[in-house]
């Protein structure tokens, strides 16, 4: 089995009203998970590993233990800097982002042995970027 997330993090003002965007889509294409919450006051970046974080605990609730052990993961976002630091390209230097990436790297590697992580442009990852959105306009 075959998954992609698709995720986008969102804040007016950096910081400022934050948002987390998630969905994951089978091999089928059938829409599996979705998130779309309000994170409070946060930046840009931190609202993008929120929702990476938020999408990946969802989708491994949903499934039972060691699932996931043969499936294939792909990771979507619209961030180069998210992406390029879980890829181990770039380092993550940020007090605040520290902790969420060992977070989001420890999920991966307690649950996802097969993974890729892909940069797409904003127009290919508009169902996040609408799921953060509605998270930032409900604002609770």
């Amino acid at each position: 089995m075959n998954f992609i997330l698709y995720a986008d993090g969102g804040s007016r003002g950096n910081p400022g009203r934050a948002g987390a965007g998630a969905v994951v889509f089978n091999e089928s294409g059938k829409r599996v998970i979705e998130v779309a919450d309000f994170l409070g006051i946060e930046t840009n970046n931190v609202a993008e590993y929120e929702a990476v974080i938020r999408g990946l605990k969802k989708l491994v609730a949903e499934y039972p233990e060691g699932y996931f052990a043969s499936a294939h993961l792909t990771i979507r976002l619209d961030s180069k800097l998210i992406i390029e630091q879980l890829k181990g390209a770039y380092r993550v230097k940020h007090p605040n982002l520290i902790p969420r990436f060992m977070e989001l790297k420890n999920i991966i590697a307690r649950n996802f042995p097969n993974i890729t992580y892909e940069h797409v442009r904003r127009e290919f990852n508009k169902d996040a970027d609408a799921l953060a959105n509605e998270a930032m306009d409900r604002g609770v």
